[in-house]
């Protein structure tokens, strides 16, 4: 159920304020649909964590078609015009470029960056809040970003690295497939993390936006010999703090979001 500072949301307004076929309607559905408590401190928060859970779907989607390569930490690499490449393989932003700028040439420019799925999805949220929030605000909020893994991201996201069990699950969230008898010739396939897109597929980096099944199926292909354990989804969920994200940014969303 959702609540606005306490009182129940009137749903038949919460179902118009949302169009049918879009992923707020969905998340909004879920959540009023709830044996859960949802509360929020007023309707446009609410629109805050919808907005950008389409975001994160919509972004997932272009990530997948951008062209991004799937590496190891080791053999990662950047366009060195807004990235600088460190020892341990992760990325920052070169000293004078927007981190607007940087996030959007992964986008447009793929095909020149390599890294691994953890990155990917730091990438997917990163890209979101571009959607969501005026630039300005992004690139204040965010400048010297790094991309690597869940110990080296924005305070701003640091909640989209833990993994809650959670009442629902809704299109934005990451959930994990793990691959506990993984070989431990190929580790990179130890688990694949994905992002839930709201038809039924996870758009995962590697390997691509597939049913759960099939990713499964994909895993356990690189699973150790002798192996009695298949992969798995599992029963929890990261996202980030909305609530948080809404303070920081508060009214100043995007005009076209």
């Amino acid at each position: 159920m959702i609540y606005f500072n306490g009182k129940p949301a009137d749903l038949q307004s919460l179902a118009r304020r949302y169009p049918q076929s879009g992923i707020e309607h969905a998340c909004a559905a879920i959540l009023a649909h709830s044996h859960a408590d949802y509360n929020y401190g007023s309707p446009e928060e609410l629109d805050f964590e919808l907005a950008l859970r389409r975001a994160i779907v919509d972004r997932s989607e272009r990530l997948r078609r951008s062209g991004l390569n799937f590496e190891t930490f080791r053999k990662a690499y950047c366009n060195a015009r807004y990235w600088t490449r460190r020892p341990d393989g992760g990325f920052e932003v070169r000293r004078g470029a927007p981190a607007s700028a940087a996030v959007r040439d992964i986008y447009s420019n793929g095909g020149a960056y390599g890294t691994e799925c953890a990155t990917a999805m730091q990438i997917v949220y990163y890209g979101a809040l571009l959607d969501t929030v005026p630039e300005a605000a992004f690139d204040n909020q965010f400048s010297g970003m790094r991309l690597m893994n869940w110990h080296d991201i924005s305070p701003a996201l640091r909640e989209t690295g833990l993994m809650d069990r959670e009442p629902d699950y809704l299109p934005g969230d990451r959930r994990y497939f793990a691959n506990p008898d993984v070989n431990l010739n190929t580790p990179e396939w130890q688990g694949e993390n994905v992002i839930d897109m709201g038809d039924g597929t996870y758009y995962g980096h590697g390997v691509g936006r597939f049913c759960g099944a099939d990713i499964v199926a994909d895993l356990n292909k690189n699973r150790r010999p002798g192996a009695t354990r298949e992969a798995y989804l599992m029963n929890s969920a990261g996202r980030p703090n909305f609530a948080k994200l809404y303070g920081i940014f508060g009214q100043r969303r995007r005009a076209s979001a």
